[in-house]
């Protein structure tokens, strides 16, 4: 799906009814619009690498493998770029080489514990 911002997602989702029905049953109870709106895109930027055996998107509860992969990698990069949270070298290589093409421009910048530390001395 070729996406070049986040207006092509709202754009496709008014197209595709089932996909924005389906994406919105793996949207998080307490999440915000914000980072939903950017949580969405990486789940339907990606899908297709994960869900690529199915004709439509497995139901959130089914336990596709793929499936549950990719709602993780979308909550590493959401609490990676929302909240500062830090994840090991290889699964953060992987979910920024996924999010590549998204654009955040209203992400928090975060001070990392090291970097607070080496401020001190």
């Amino acid at each position: 799906m070729g996406m070049a911002s986040g207006e092509d997602v709202s754009e496709y989702l008014r197209q595709n009814r089932e996909t924005a029905a389906w994406v919105e049953s793996v949207r998080g109870e307490c999440e915000s619009d914000k980072v939903w709106r950017h949580r969405r895109e990486f789940i339907l930027r990606n899908m297709s690498d994960f869900c690529e055996d199915e004709q439509q998107p497995p139901p959130p509860e089914s336990g596709h493998r793929g499936l549950d992969r990719l709602l993780s990698y979308s909550m590493v990069w959401v609490n990676h770029v929302f909240t500062g949270c830090r994840y090991p070298p290889p699964v953060m290589d992987r979910v920024l080489k996924m999010a590549e093409n998204i654009k955040v421009t209203d992400a928090p910048v975060h001070t990392t514990r090291d970097e607070l530390v080496s401020k001190k001395g």
